[in-house]
């Protein structure tokens, strides 16, 4: 688990990053965070930031140094970094670059779950789903160069670049599935439409045994079972 002891919420990698940095107290973290768009990739809200602050301080890799207070506001505790913390730091980052990881996106879960819907019905929410993702790539790359052109380096815009890509991706997916349920030439289109028009399921067979060979033999070699 990246982080390990606790501490895999990436809500706590970015408190440690922004330690990493300087001293802050939570709230300076949350107002760094929105500064940099990072709530973009990283969910945030104060009372998970505030549980993820004592989860890291529980397990000794940020401590509180002092409280400080700014005008008429209440005073604020501020955090660092231990060292610990920035072993974990690096160690987890480093995992999460080299090391690609099962994710479950809730698209991928709707469309292992496609045949609890009409056929047809799916090709009209699929369209939906063209034009929602055409609009967030459109304002994506408007974003995209209005920062570039302001100045912004790369860096700081590498997490939208990403995004837009898989975005991009994904379009080009869903048109390809779209067009070949409209075509009617998606493997399997019958019998889907077999269950809604007859009541009767089709006669779709899978030997799971060979499928759990095959998985269990690339992830141990990478080769393919003779």
């Amino acid at each position: 688990m990246p982080g390990g002891r606790g501490t895999s919420n990436p809500l706590a990698l970015a408190v440690l990053a922004c330690l990493h940095e300087r001293p802050m107290h939570p709230y300076e973290m949350a107002s760094t965070m929105r500064e940099r768009g990072k709530e973009q990739s990283i969910k945030l809200n104060y009372g998970s930031l505030y549980t993820v602050v004592d989860n890291l301080a529980k397990h000794g890799l940020i401590e509180a140094m002092e409280a400080r207070r700014e005008g008429r506001r209440p005073e604020r505790t501020v955090y660092k970094l231990t060292d610990s913390g920035r072993v974990r730091l690096d160690a987890w980052m480093s995992e999460l670059l080299a090391a690609p990881v099962k994710e479950y996106p809730q698209f991928e879960a709707a469309l292992a779950l496609l045949p609890v819907l009409h056929p047809d019905h799916v090709l009209t929410l699929l369209r939906d789903r063209i034009r929602a993702l055409e609009k967030e790539i459109a304002t994506e790359r408007v974003l995209l160069g209005t920062a570039s052109r302001a100045g912004l380096p790369r860096l700081l815009l590498i997490e939208s670049e990403y995004h837009l890509a898989l975005r991009e991706t994904e379009l080009s997916w869903v048109r390809n599935l779209a067009d070949d349920m409209a075509a009617g030439t998606l493997e399997g289109l019958d019998g889907w439409r077999q269950v809604y028009e007859t009541g009767e399921m089709p006669n779709w067979t899978v030997d799971v045994a060979a499928l759990d060979e095959l998985r269990e033999a690339f992830m141990e070699g990478g080769t393919k079972p003779g």
